[in-house]
């Protein structure tokens, strides 16, 4: 006779994660024996750099490296990482105490909470924003309220509409800019702002930074910690994931304030043993080594982002043309949902769109499209696409 099991009441108050309801619309449809261009999920096709896979191999094979690794990472990677925000933008950060290397950037936001969060505490989140935000504020028993992102304001957060008691309330602010699923980018003069807010009320900004490199036509994207007063108030997350092309290696960070910085470090110290060495030898020699392998993969995202814009343009779909960030947010045709819309495209085309609302209510009426597929694969979907009438 089985058990019945009983989960947590935290996993009944998630939804269904994203990213695997896609894969399940994706199975579904192959298994009828259509042929899927997936446009869902971020993901590079492109190989990880050779050099930084050469780097793995030499060091894979020294044995001091297969022992258990240091909880907050190593301190020549976390010294790597310093100095790559001092090369990117005069930051100064010290690497024993305002550094921690992660089990990629996901892992580390999802934890955050854990660290200042108790049950019923406020979480000011982004709809729509990457699922980790809000559904780690609920793993840790927090209480998320939405800031919603218009694309009136530039789908940046309107801070002044914040309500007085739910700012007063809040112990995290989370941001994400270049932003996913939108492609916004931020200013420096947003960041400035934000810094003002967060004094006042007294919360922790956590700005998740993963596409910062991600970008084209000449823009640079800012770092939140290069603002004054930033790292008195909040932390950046960032992620090699998309930068290098190293999604599955898992290998991230966190950098800022110091204090914020040993919190999550004592919830990873309770909860994992660290990063695997090798892994973090390679992320030395990613930030460190040729950055042509970056500029070459941003290339591609913009000729891909071109032929993508152009196609949705003419066929009547609004759609803004990015300036970073691997993903396309577009409009979906009068008379759909999000998600009708996204049925219509797998059912009769075979093209794997995720839809807007999946990423918060604010994101109904958008789809997200990815970059991260092969060229001729985009543009054979971008011909599926032709064939349809809106």
């Amino acid at each position: 006779m089985s058990i019945t099991t009983r989960p947590a009441q935290r996993l009944t108050k998630l939804p269904p994660y994203l990213f695997a309801a896609i894969d399940d619309l994706k199975a579904a449809a192959m298994e009828k024996g259509v042929d899927v261009i997936s446009l869902g999920v971020g993901d590079p096709v492109e190989p990880t750099p050779s050099h930084i896979i050469e780097s793995l191999k030499e060091t894979v094979y020294e044995q001091s490296n297969h022992q258990y690794p240091s909880y907050t990472g190593m301190m020549d990677f976390r010294a790597s990482v310093a100095d790559w925000y001092q090369s990117k933008a005069g930051i100064n950060l010290d690497p024993a105490s305002q550094v921690i290397t992660l089990i990629g950037a996901k892992e580390g936001i999802a934890h955050m909470p854990y660290a200042f969060i108790d049950p019923g505490d406020v979480v000011l989140v982004p709809d729509p924003a990457y699922p980790v935000y809000n559904n780690g504020t609920v793993m840790a028993g927090g209480t998320p309220v939405a800031m919603p992102l218009l694309e009136e304001n530039g789908f940046l957060p309107d801070l002044s509409l914040i309500d007085p008691k739910a700012a007063d309330a809040a112990k995290i602010m989370w941001l994400n800019y270049p932003g996913n699923p939108t492609a916004a980018t931020a200013t420096t003069e947003f960041f400035e702002e934000v810094i003002r807010f967060a004094e006042k009320h007294n919360i922790v900004v956590c700005h998740d930074g993963a596409y910062t490199e991600v970008t084209f036509d000449g823009y640079r994207a800012p770092s939140f910690l290069e603002v004054d007063g930033a790292v008195d108030v909040g932390v950046e997350f960032h992620s090699l994931s998309k930068t290098y092309n190293m999604t599955g290696w898992r290998i991230g960070w966190a950098a800022g304030n110091a204090e914020v910085i040993d919190g999550l470090g004592k919830v990873k110290t309770n909860i994992d043993s660290g990063a695997f060495q090798p892994l973090q030898f390679a992320g030395i020699e990613a930030l460190e080594g040729n950055q042509s392998c970056v500029a070459e993969q941003n290339a591609i995202y913009q000729q891909r982002r071109d032929l993508l814009v152009d196609a949705l343009n003419s066929m009547g779909l609004s759609v803004d043309l990015p300036k970073a960030a691997c993903y396309v947010w577009c409009k979906v045709p009068d008379g759909y949902t999000s998600g009708d819309f996204t049925a219509l495209l797998i059912e009769k085309i075979g093209v794997v769109t995720t839809p807007g609302d999946g990423f918060g209510p604010c994101g109904q009426g958008y789809i997200r499209m990815t970059l991260t597929v092969e060229t001729d694969r985009l543009s054979e979907a971008v011909d599926r696409m032709r064939t349809l009438s809106f």
